[in-house]
C-alpha cells in the first residue's frame, strides 16, 4: 500500500497536535519554515542538475512537505487551507493557459486553439499584468515591477526585474551594447578603487554585476544556474589541488601561489 496525500496531510496534522505532536514542529512558526523551504527548493534543483533522479523523489517530497507545513499553519490561524492553495492554483493556470482552455473550465473537451510559442509567451505576461493590476491597492502607482520577490537570489531578482523592464521595452536591441556597458562600470570600479572609496567601490560592483546579469539575460542564460555551475567548477578544481597536495604531505597553506595555479592549470586540463 502507498501512502496518498490525504495520508501526508494527517500526518502534518499529528505532528502540530497540541497535546501529542512533536515538540520541534509545534515550535514552528511560518518564518522558522522559511529557511528550510529555501533548502529544500535549492535540493530540488541540485538533484536535477546533478541528474540525480533517483534522488530526485525524496527531495520533491521534502519540498513538497513545506508546502503542507505552510497549510498547516495557516488553517491553525484561520487564515486559509490546503483546498485553498489548489483551488487558487489551479484556477491560475486555467486563466493562464486560455490556448488550451479557451472557455475557462478546466473539465471540458480539448479545444482547438492554436498559437505560436511567442504568442503564448505574450498572453501569459499579458494574464500576469492583468492579475497585478487587480492586486494593487492604488492602481495608479501600479509598477511592471510588482511582486517581483525580495527573497529571490540577487542574481535570479536582477534578471527577473530586467526580463520585467525589457518587456515594456526598455532594454537594449542587442548584446554588445550590454559588453560596452559591462567594460563602463568595469572602469567605473577601477576608479573608486584608486579613490579608496569603499562605500564607493560596493556600489560599482553592484553596478557591474547587475551588468552582468543583464548580459546572461541577453544570452539566453540563467544567471543564477550559470553562477552555481561556475561554483561548481572552482570546488571540483581546488578539491583536485588539496588531494594533490595531500598526496605529496602538503596544504594549500603551505603552498606558494605559482604551484596552485599549476596544479589549478592541471585541473583545468583534465576536464574538471
Amino acid at each position: 500500500m502507498s501512502y496518498q496525500l490525504d495520508d501526508l496531510l494527517y500526518l502534518m496534522a499529528r505532528l502540530r497536535d497540541p497535546e501529542h505532536g512533536c515538540p520541534w514542529d509545534l515550535e514552528q512558526s511560518f518564518a522558522s519554515i522559511v529557511p528550510h523551504t529555501l533548502e529544500e527548493a535549492y535540493e530540488v534543483a541540485d538533484a536535477i542538475e546533478q541528474q540525480d533522479f533517483d534522488q530526485l523523489p525524496g527531495e520533491l517530497g521534502d519540498l513538497l512537505f513545506q508546502v503542507v507545513y505552510y497549510a498547516q499553519l495557516a488553517q491553525e490561524e484561520g487564515r486559509f487551507d490546503w483546498a485553498t492553495i489548489v483551488d487558487g492554483i489551479t484556477r491560475k493556470l486555467v486563466r493562464r493557459h486560455p490556448h488550451v482552455f479557451p472557455d475557462g473550465k478546466l473539465r471540458t473537451p480539448p479545444g482547438s486553439v492554436t498559437l505560436a510559442p511567442e504568442q503564448i509567451k505574450q498572453r501569459w505576461e499579458q494574464i500576469k499584468a492583468e492579475e497585478r493590476a487587480e492586486k494593487a491597492e492604488r492602481p495608479e502607482q501600479l509598477s511592471l515591477l510588482d511582486d517581483v520577490p525580495q527573497a529571490l537570489p540577487s542574481l535570479s531578482r536582477a534578471q527577473k526585474l530586467q526580463k520585467r523592464a525589457a518587456a515594456a521595452g526598455f532594454d537594449w536591441p542587442e548584446a554588445a551594447p550590454v559588453v560596452d556597458k559591462i567594460a563602463e562600470e568595469l572602469d567605473e570600479v577601477r576608479e573608486a578603487l584608486q579613490k579608496g572609496d569603499a562605500a564607493a567601490v560596493a556600489e560599482e560592483m553592484g553596478d557591474l554585476l547587475f551588468c552582468v546579469v543583464n548580459l546572461a539575460r541577453h544570452l539566453g542564460v540563467s544567471a543564477e544556474n550559470a553562477l552555481r555551475q561556475g561554483n561548481n567548477k572552482f570546488e571540483r578544481r581546488f578539491r583536485y589541488i588539496e588531494k594533490v597536495l595531500r598526496e605529496q604531505g602538503a596544504t594549500v597553506e603551505q603552498s606558494d601561489l605559482a604551484l596552485l595555479d599549476t596544479l589549478w592549470d592541471q585541473a583545468k586540463a583534465q576536464g574538471l
